[in-house]
Parts: C-alpha cells; sequence; structure tokens
C-alpha cells in the first residue's frame, strides 16, 4: 500500500518537483499540498498523511513552527523538513523539535525517495 505524502513549500516549482518524484514512484502517492505553515497544519488535520514534506523558510510561519503545530495533533506524525544550503542551524533546531530526517534543495529524486523509504524501513 502507498504511503501518502502531504507536501508543503510556498513556491510552486518547488511543489511541482516533489509532487514529480513521489508521482512516479512505487511506494508513494501525493495526499495534497499547501502553502503555506497554516494551511499545512489545516490539511494535516483533514489527510492523515503518513509523511509531510516541510519548507523551512515560509512567510506566515516557519516549517518549524508548522512542524510544531502539527506533533500537538500527531505526536507520532512523520516530518521531512526541506532547507537550502546555508539554513544548516535552521535543519538542527527541526531535527531537535522532532523531524525525522531533511532534503536538501534542489532536490535528487533518488535522495528524496532514499529519505522518504529510510523512515518506514528503519521505523524512524
Amino acid at each position: 500500500m502507498k504511503k501518502n505524502v502531504l507536501i508543503v513549500d510556498d513556491t510552486l516549482f518547488m511543489r511541482t518537483m516533489l509532487r514529480e518524484i513521489i508521482q512516479n514512484s512505487n511506494g508513494f502517492s501525493v495526499a495534497g499540498e499547501a502553502a503555506t505553515g497554516r494551511e499545512a497544519i489545516e490539511k494535516f488535520t483533514t489527510l492523515r498523511p503518513d509523511v509531510v514534506t516541510m519548507d523551512i523558510v515560509m512567510p506566515d510561519m516557519d516549517g518549524i513552527e508548522a512542524m510544531k503545530k502539527i506533533f500537538e495533533i500527531d505526536p507520532s506524525a512523520k516530518v521531512v523538513m526541506c532547507s537550502v544550503l546555508g539554513q544548516e542551524s535552521l535543519v538542527i533546531e527541526s531535527i531537535i523539535h522532532g523531524a525525522r530526517d531533511f532534503i536538501v534543495k534542489p532536490v535528487n529524486r533518488e535522495k528524496v525517495l532514499n529519505i522518504l523509504e529510510g523512515i518506514f524501513q528503519d521505523g524512524k
């Protein structure tokens, strides 16, 4: 059974890239997309995806804050942060607060799928 992914990023280009990678995989499908942290919380609540890819830097609510709110809804939620190079301190902060892993932009198909598969194989 495919795992459902909620894609959260404020840029359409990044959501499109992740959607194409996930839709063309064997083990995952796209549950939905969100462009803001607030929208991510709403979509998580209604869709209950198996995993969330969360952009760290977004305008209305950053990904770390949105992730914390998602954990208030479901403490066992699986969140993978997405960041560009140079955001190491934010990545460390997100891991401290419960992110399972992180994807570095620009995304690479194999790396994205390996990270997503690893979350479920390793029982992270």
